[in-house]
């Protein structure tokens, strides 16, 4: 027999894991914090999983993760029965919240948002997170949607291919001229290793992905690193000559034509593969905003 998930617990355990602590959820739920620990203990006593890591913030185990998900699309699903119901104010917008990766954000993803119709009504919350991990967003119910690079859809969830974002290593003129000039005998994938090299941050290894490629899987980059955790500052970085990086190709070729930016291997690149997953729910507003974002994907990306 299918054993019923209390709303109310579903709902006080959704509150504990946005609010962070019990006590903070308990402010939110108007109820003591006792009560809110009495609902999540009988939540795991029923379904027979220990559902939250109690740290500071709680985190969700990854059954935490299903439960945080369902009360998710739980109240997504409530609020589309409360408008069809007449039972919200006509002035209240629709709320998507979306993960994306810095560098489509910086690029195609805002402008692709502009083109979903305004009659819709909707807002967005973007969370920005590197595309090798906007998935586990998903997973643990935080985002609707996610532009990532996983092609392995996220349990409830469905995916399709956006195509890929091509990188070239690249640097100014200046600091190509002193580091990868004239080095007679020093092998170019030498050159990379030894090179000072800008990241994005600690978890991006694209640069260390492009050196071990040149060095059949040996190595990385330099362990002289500068880390710029946007998109655009990345770039600026680059560009002044703080070290070489891997730059996405719509952002280096404005800059490679105005001289600003050189191309260090050009028969060399890399290619990210992107896709969108979402929710499988009927949410029409959702449906449309995937629609706009596969358009314009396919006018950036390449998808050959």
């Amino acid at each position: 027999m299918m054993t019923e998930l209390p709303l109310d617990q579903v709902r006080t355990l959704l509150a504990v894991v946005d609010e962070g602590t019990f006590d903070a959820a308990a402010a939110a739920l108007h109820v003591t914090p006792s009560a809110v620990s009495q609902r999540v203990k009988a939540l795991e006593q029923r379904t027979g999983r220990v559902l939250l890591i109690r740290t500071k913030p709680v985190r969700p185990t990854e059954s935490g993760e299903v439960v945080v998900r369902y009360a998710r699309q739980l109240a997504r699903l409530e609020r589309d029965a409360h408008t069809e119901l007449g039972m919200t104010g006509s002035d209240e917008p629709t709320r998507l919240s979306i993960a994306v990766n810095s560098d489509s954000l910086a690029t195609w993803f805002l402008p692709a948002l502009t083109r979903v119709p305004e009659e819709l009504r909707l807002c967005y919350e973007l969370r920005r997170e590197d595309q090798d991990h906007t998935a586990a967003l998903l997973r643990e119910g935080l985002v609707m949607a996610a532009v990532t690079s996983s092609p392995d859809p996220v349990a409830g969830c469905s995916v399709r291919s956006l195509g890929r974002m091509s990188y070239v290593p690249a640097a100014s003129p200046d600091f190509a001229a002193r580091r990868f000039g004239d080095r007679p005998g020093l092998p170019l994938r030498d050159v990379f290793a030894e090179a000072p090299v800008v990241c994005f941050d600690r978890r991006d290894d694209i640069q260390d992905g492009f050196v071990r490629g040149l060095r059949r899987g040996q190595g990385g980059a330099s362990s002289t690193r500068h880390l710029v955790p946007t998109s655009e500052g990345f770039v600026e970085a680059v560009a002044a000559g703080m070290g070489w990086g891997m730059v996405p190709v719509v952002q280096a070729t404005p800059l490679l034509d105005a001289g600003r930016l050189v191309n260090l291997a050009p028969d060399r690149k890399i290619d990210i593969p992107l896709f969108w997953q979402q929710w499988k729910l009927d949410f029409p507003a959702l449906a449309t905003v995937a629609e706009v974002v596969a358009a314009a994907a396919a006018e950036v990306l390449d998808t050959a």
